[in-house]
């Protein structure tokens, strides 16, 4: 799949910040690729925050990612840093 427009939603805004929401059944190494976010490079911002349900319908993995990288039009994410990752129960 791909990036789809829909699945991205403001949840915060504040001093030139933004919080955002990503639902995709995407696997979070796919989302995270440089170019994922390209067709959103007109609202992202260096610092953003995107909370994202990636793998759903599948194998799903919850995280953040952080906006490292927007330039020309190209939007760079770091890695994911998982939520719920250790379950010992």
């Amino acid at each position: 799949m791909s990036y789809l427009s829909r699945d991205l939603s403001v949840l915060a805004y504040a001093n030139g910040f933004t919080l955002w929401h990503y639902t995709t059944p995407d696997t979070h190494t796919i989302v995270r690729v440089a170019g994922y976010f390209n067709a959103a490079s007109h609202m992202l911002r260096l610092g953003d925050m995107i909370l994202a349900n990636t793998g759903v319908g599948g194998t799903p993995v919850s995280g953040i990612f952080l906006v490292n990288a927007n330039a020309g039009g190209v939007v760079d994410t770091a890695d994911l840093t998982q939520f719920g990752a250790a379950d010992t129960d």
